[in-house]
């Protein structure tokens, strides 16, 4: 056996969390999303994609060292209807992943999902109708107890972690949980782990002496920069996190008068605000103006707009980098530490109007410069789309080094 196989893989966030956390090379793939196979198959040339996991042939499938799989959000998520992991729903085909760890026995499996993962019902053989766990009425399982519960049918132990994408840096404030588990008939310790995993254990094998992850703060809607080993030269100051990157934006081709004039209704009709949260379509246009032609030609560094005079891209670079990303510098700032320079946040439209750059939200997410957006035939919209729906690679390693940690530690 050798490597990483990634159900769901998106734009391979998960996958490269492994890596990063331990290592490895990817085996092969499975997603079905028109634009994540573009990535795919462009990013990894030579890497079979398996396809629709819920029609795959186990038995005909090359093992691997770490299955993965960051399996669908949508019935979970509290942005959603909330249906759950239950018959029907997509967030049931954890179903197929459950299966490919039955056939294949990974020595090591990682799940990721959502916050709603905590809360959402499920269903299992373990409780089949309400009330079967335990007395009374209502629902007694979720669908992180399902998975657990799963996981431990098949004969594997682990346990979970939840953080934000913001305890490692990142300017937003994306959580996840995440589950790592390994088989419990591995007979010595020693032996227990892959044969690529257990060469990195060293590094990880006493938390109590090596590089923690942050404690989280009390306010979620801000992020602490992490004081962690990997982090140390970061500021330590409280950012203000922009909005995580979204599949469905609603402030998507609003321009931002129109999304304060909307908002402002909603506030005074419900007392709430949108409903939706702020949205990051609209926080880019508010941050640097759009590039213009003007910026090449030396033109004057002002000029008009419906909100009176905008400084042009030319005249804003001479600043100073920070001051230009407004109440964002800090989280920008922390980012750029970590990974690049951020890209401007806005590109010129169609219709000549600035809307959110896919390489800015790409950026947001922690992954290589380009690794989305140059891709051969990929689209605005499915660039979105797969940050959207999108693990930050550092965030997972971050949460995959400490589950290690803590369970060898607990062995």
């Amino acid at each position: 056996m050798s490597g990483i196989g990634e159900l769901c893989a998106g734009y391979g966030g998960l996958g490269q969390a492994v890596q990063q956390a331990i290592g490895g090379d990817i085996a092969w793939v499975s997603d079905i999303d028109k634009g994540a196979n573009k990535v795919l198959a462009h990013r990894f040339p030579g890497v079979p994609n398996i396809g629709d996991m819920t029609t795959v042939d186990w038995s005909q499938v090359a093992p691997v060292d770490v299955l993965c799989g960051g399996t669908p959000c949508q019935d979970l998520s509290h942005a959603g209807k909330r249906r759950g992991m239950t018959e029907g729903t997509r967030s049931n085909l954890w179903v197929a992943m459950r299966e490919a760890i039955a056939q294949l026995r990974p020595g090591l499996v990682v799940w990721e999902n959502v916050r709603g993962a905590y809360s959402a019902e499920a269903d299992s053989e373990l409780e089949p109708c309400a009330g079967c766990v335990g007395d009374g009425s209502g629902v007694h399982l979720r669908a992180l107890g399902r998975v657990l519960g799963d996981l431990s049918d098949l004969g594997y132990v682990g346990g979970w972690h939840g953080l934000r994408a913001a305890d490692v840096g990142a300017p937003h404030g994306r959580f996840r949980v995440f589950v790592v588990a390994y088989p419990n008939d591995s007979g010595r310790r020693e032996q227990r782990w892959p044969v690529a995993v257990r060469p990195q254990l060293a590094a990880v094998e006493h938390p109590s002496s090596g590089a923690l992850l942050p404690t989280p703060v009390a306010d979620n809607s801000r992020g602490l920069p992490s004081s962690t080993t990997d982090f140390s030269s970061l500021p330590n100051a409280v950012c203000q996190l922009l909005p995580t990157p979204a599949v469905n934006d609603m402030g998507e081709g609003k321009t931002v008068e129109a999304w304060d004039e909307w908002t402002a209704k909603m506030k005074a009709a419900h007392g709430n605000g949108n409903g939706h949260g702020a949205s990051l379509s609209i926080e880019a246009q508010r941050l640097i103006p759009t590039p213009s032609v003007a910026d090449a030609m030396g033109g004057h560094e002002r000029r008009g707009g419906k909100r009176g005079e905008e400084l042009l891209l030319k005249g804003m670079a001479k600043e100073g980098h920070l001051e230009r990303w407004g109440q964002y510098a800090d989280a920008i700032h922390c980012w750029e530490q970590v990974t690049r320079p951020a890209p401007p946040p806005t590109e010129t439209g169609p219709k000549g109007n600035p809307r959110l750059s896919a390489e800015f939200s790409s950026w947001m997410m922690g992954v290589p410069d380009g690794w989305i957006t140059d891709v051969p035939g990929i689209t605005r919209n499915e660039a979105l789309k797969l940050a959207g729906n999108g693990v930050v690679p550092a965030q997972g390693a971050a949460a995959i080094r400490f589950l290690l940690a803590s369970l060898e530690v607990a062995a």
